[in-house]
């Protein structure tokens, strides 16, 4: 009890000065968790260039504009609004909102949700809204350019409206959607004075969009809105330059009820002064035959081309600004794109899609998970930018880095990339839950996933000497030893990949998992790409840590150890002497490195390797397996025989990387199936009457493990690689059962839809919004590929000399 009240004393002290006193946010706080709001649906934008979440009833509500910082906050004036009119009369006018706000209260609210569905395909989302009494239905397509293997639009920091207008009555109809945005995401920067809007045409190729501007014009990181539509033959688009969305509304509303149009005022608007908010609309019209169907194409852009984070030291380029870019008058160009480039998005978008859609042997709900958790590599507080162009060599490597020959031309071609370990979680590119995450990048944008690597070898071969206290155990310690992962590569506050391992709760350089991970997903990178070049320059890096690694041997037995306290990914979860996590990813590492050495013709670091996995496998199985499954670790205390739902971890990725069979099968197939059956019926089926995936820790006698705060917790991205590795196993209906429970818990009982949280218990307890981690549901379809025989890899890897 002291020692967990010594703690929370320093937790306090350090959250005091970092959030009173130097007014930053913690990178984890505890204090101030961001509530659950069970309103979030589909999120607009690509990769890096910042999201704006819309919510399945249409709102405007959650904004991550700043690199890696949340706005939780609905802006009431961003709305849809229809106007239909019948031989020159106004015959209905609505807000496309079931809200009855304070503000804006000329216009007519309290759209009826009963008749309105919405559903998402991420990245692309359908609100349907049966207009009451008027025999005409709307079907909004919302479209971001979220499109595998394509480092250009994918970057876009845009989103489109393609409105679906089908006229069931026997008259003409004229339709007319307005686009109302308020100058700002709803916080008091809004109200900061200076920011002003302007009305732009731009024309191209023959193809004329036309919208307003809205300047948001702030000291750090100022930023262009554009909303626009497409003019097209039988389409008109109008604006209303500026208007007070605190106020009535009643001028705009008046505006679009007298025609179907807004007044297309010319000029700028004037600067807004201290503690005014400014807004604009566009509005596209257009004739709908007697049931006929026509189609209104609007868009959202953003333009934030250079970007600070906290420690505003550095000024860093989006990748978009490549293509777009960097003066900060891209908004109009990036509109046009938009709206004359969605179709061939759409086109690429189902071609990815489609063949996993139409897979009638895929359960519904397992094709929702798989698009929509997606969500969190666009909307995981996620960053893309580019290389300074003066950039050389040394400045990225470091005094210790010369050895990586392709860092630079990587880096410079395809930018750096980082995302959030979650909403919450401050921390980009926490690499021990990476490695569950990592499958979608590698699966979908192998190219990012190639750069984060080498940005995490360049970490590992330098160090940070300044010393630094750890919260957990008090003890002072250097922030990074040289040879050794990084937990992170910094905090979007201060200057992340100058300034990593944000994370100061436990002093990670005696973490177990962190080096294993590294190397584990070196192998699998190159099985999935077939990177020569790749895999050669992380050779040495991979060697080094292995090197690192050793010392946690302590008896020569070829079997690392834990250190007796929470010394991996389980940071709260306490492991003693070998362990079944630890021990498995350790041996899989093992095996990966004779597998890299024969690839690259080393010799004599496959004999190394291949005497110590000889040894290694040995001592696991003599230590931790039971007869039914691995114990949790070897300490033989109350709870190390634990039945953990992660034992199989090491299995995991050496199935995705086709090492578990032949010469390479590291645990007997015969106790990887056990141990699975295992965790099936006590993690999975004894927990919850088997509705909400699998329990972290089960003691055998099927009560879950309560010693630590994450053994009787569930963790869902460990969920889906748990169901992965039984689908690898050929336990396929055992996988897709147990991944269902947290599908069906988080998306539905639960209501957190684009907001998948790192864990949750039984009780309706969940912790960590928004987490990086349930990402590794894309290795369940690697999984599904490899067994079908459609995996992109062939088992066998080309030989690569080692020599360049």
């Amino acid at each position: 009890l002291l020692s967990y009240l010594s703690v929370l004393c320093r937790y306090f002290r350090w959250w005091y000065k970092k959030t009173r006193i130097e007014k930053k946010p913690a990178f984890i706080d505890l204090l101030c968790a961001v509530p659950l709001q069970q309103i979030y649906g589909c999120p607009l934008g690509g990769i890096g260039g910042g999201t704006i979440t819309r919510g399945w009833r249409g709102e405007f509500c959650r904004w991550q504009l700043n690199p890696g910082i949340y706005h939780y906050d609905t802006v009431i004036a961003d709305q849809f609004t229809v106007c239909l009119r019948c031989k020159g009369q106004t015959i209905y006018q609505q807000v496309l909102s079931v809200e009855r706000p304070s503000t804006l209260q000329g216009w007519n609210w309290g759209y009826c949700g009963h008749y309105a569905f919405y559903h998402a395909l991420y990245p692309r989302a359908w609100t349907v809204y049966e207009l009451p009494g008027q025999n005409v239905v709307l079907t909004c397509r919302q479209i971001s350019p979220v499109i595998p293997h394509d480092y250009k639009d994918s970057s876009l920091p845009v989103g489109v409206f393609v409105w679906e207008v089908e006229n069931g009555r026997d008259e003409d109809v004229d339709i007319s959607i307005m686009f109302s945005l308020q100058n700002g995401t709803g916080t008091k920067e809004d109200r900061s004075g200076g920011h002003w809007n302007e009305p732009f045409t731009f024309e191209k190729e023959g193809e004329r969009v036309a919208g307003v501007l809205l300047h948001h014009c702030t000291s750090v990181n100022p930023f262009t809105f554009a909303i626009s539509a497409r003019e097209k033959a039988g389409t008109a688009v109008t604006h209303l330059t500026a208007f007070n969305p605190a106020g009535s509304g009643r001028e705009v509303w008046q505006d679009l009820l007298q025609d179907g149009r807004l007044d297309s005022p010319a000029g700028k608007s004037s600067l807004t002064e201290k503690g005014e908010v400014t807004a604009a609309a566009v509005c596209a019209s257009c004739r709908v035959p007697a049931h006929g169907h026509k189609t209104l194409e609007l868009a959202l852009a953003w333009d934030m081309p250079s970007v600070h984070f906290g420690s505003k030291e550095k000024l860093h380029l989006r990748r978009y600004t490549r293509f777009f870019g960097s003066r900060g008058d891209a908004a109009p160009a990036l509109s046009h794109h938009a709206l004359t480039h969605y179709e061939e998005w759409e086109e690429k978008i189902e071609a990815w899609q489609k063949p996993i859609l139409e897979n009638s042997q895929l359960p519904s709900w397992y094709k929702s998970a798989l698009f929509n958790e997606l969500y969190f590599l666009t909307d995981g507080g996620t960053i893309w930018v580019e290389l300074p162009p003066d950039c050389c060599a040394e400045d990225l490597q470091g005094p210790a880095g010369a050895g990586l020959s392709h860092l630079l031309p990587v880096l410079r071609e395809y930018g750096r990339f980082a995302y959030l370990e979650g909403q919450e979680y401050r921390m980009y590119n926490t690499y021990d839950v990476h490695f569950y995450a990592s499958f979608a990048l590698v699966m979908l944008w192998p190219k990012l996933q190639i750069s984060l690597q080498y940005d995490i070898a360049v970490t590992v071969v330098n160090e940070d000497v300044q010393p630094r206290q750890y919260l957990m155990c008090g003890q002072t310690a250097q922030v990074k030893l040289k040879n050794v992962v990084p937990h992170d590569i910094g905090d979007p506050g201060d200057e992340p990949w100058q300034r990593v391992n944000a994370y100061v709760m436990h002093d990670t350089a005696d973490w177990k998992d962190l080096n294993l991970k590294f190397v584990l997903q070196v192998y699998r990178d190159y099985y999935l790409t077939h990177d020569s070049l790749y895999l050669r320059d992380m050779w040495p890096v991979c060697q080094a840590v292995m090197e690192s690694e050793l010392k946690f041997d302590t008896d020569n037995d070829g079997l690392i150890e834990n250190g007796g306290f929470a010394d991996q990914t389980y940071d709260a979860w306490v492991v003693h002497g070998a362990s079944a996590y630890c021990g498995g990813l350790w041996l899989a590492a093992v095996c990966t490195m004779c597998k890299m050495a024969e690839v690259l013709g080393d010799a004599e670091v496959r004999q190394k390797y291949t005497d110590i996995l000889r040894k290694g496998k040995e001592a696991f199985e003599k230590m931790l397996w039971n007869g039914k499954y691995y114990n949790y670790d070897s300490s033989g205390s109350e709870t190390s025989s634990s039945i953990m739902s992660d034992q199989c971890a090491g299995q995991w990725f050496l199935g995705a990387c086709g090492l578990d069979q032949g010469e390479f099968e590291v645990f007997p197939k015969s106790h990887v199936v056990s141990a699975l059956k295992t965790i099936f019926e006590k993690n999975v089926m004894s927990f919850a009457g088997g509705t909400m995936g699998a329990v972290n820790g089960m003691r055998p006698d099927g009560v879950p493990d309560t010693s630590s705060v994450q053994s009787d917790e569930v963790w869902i991205g460990v969920v889906y690689a748990l169901a992965a590795t039984m689908i690898q196993e050929g336990l396929v209906e055992e996988g897709f059962r147990t991944a269902e429970g947290c599908y069906r818990t988080v998306w539905e009982r639960l209501g957190m839809a684009f907001q998948t949280p790192e864990a949750y218990r039984e009780k309706k307890v969940y912790r960590s919004l928004a987490y990086m981690r349930p990402l590794s549901i894309w290795s369940m379809q690697l999984a599904l590929e490899r067994r079908a025989g459609q995996a992109s890899a062939p088992l066998q890897p080309p030989q690569v000399s080692i020599h360049p």
